[in-house]
């Protein structure tokens, strides 16, 4: 018998709540949601092991916040992030404080699912070597030294325009060194590039 694969949705909007519960049981995984963070931090101690989605912003305790806390008290959910538009310097804190994944709104169905499946599969791995940081940094390797500054501009969560500015080159230069640098780092999307640069140890750039 396939061990039951669960998934908590701690976000305090009902209507995101109510459209990932659907997409999750559709796909066969129990859910269980929570409006506040605090709410899902004092059960806490009772749940299944599972995969946890959570809005970077709400009130009271924010995403963060509660990973912080479930840090300190040694709890191990595989988080993945939940960010609106402009969070992407959130959602990188989040990333090197270890969540697994950040997904911007509007959901697209197929990342949720992706995500979702890493974070139960890492559940259930053993503790092992993460061959990502290698891979990435064999990747980073190949970027120009022009490549890497919009990638640090990226990280920092900096729109193109920003980090033009930034660099003395044009918005359009920007746009095509940001395409050289998803083709070499094999990323595709903004959240896996972000995942392989901090495996690779990239910092954001000041």
């Amino acid at each position: 018998m396939p061990a039951e694969r669960v998934v908590y949705v701690v976000d305090d909007d009902e209507a995101v709540r109510e459209s990932l519960s659907a997409l999750l049981e559709a796909k066969e995984h129990t859910v269980r949601t929570f409006g506040l963070a605090r709410d899902f931090l004092a059960a806490a101690p009772t749940l299944r092991p599972g995969c946890l989605i959570a809005d970077i912003r709400m009130p009271g305790m924010d995403g963060l916040e509660l990973q912080r806390e479930l840090t300190a008290r040694s709890f191990t959910f595989p988080l993945i992030v939940i960010t609106g538009h402009g969070d992407v310097p959130l959602a990188v804190r989040a990333m090197k404080a270890g969540a697994i994944d950040f997904i911007e709104k509007p959901f697209a169905m197929d990342a949720i699912m992706a995500s979702v499946e890493s974070a139960l599969n890492r559940l259930a791995e053993t503790a092992e070597p993460d061959p990502l940081a290698t891979t990435a940094a064999a990747r980073l390797a190949l970027l120009s030294p022009r490549e890497r500054e919009v990638l640090q501009g990226l990280l920092a969560g900096l729109p193109n325009k920003s980090i033009a500015y930034d660099l003395a080159i044009s918005p359009r230069t920007v746009e095509i060194h940001r395409a050289r640098v998803m083709d070499k780092m094999g990323a595709r999307s903004l959240s896996e590039l972000i995942r392989m640069s901090l495996a690779a140890g990239l910092q954001p750039r000041g």
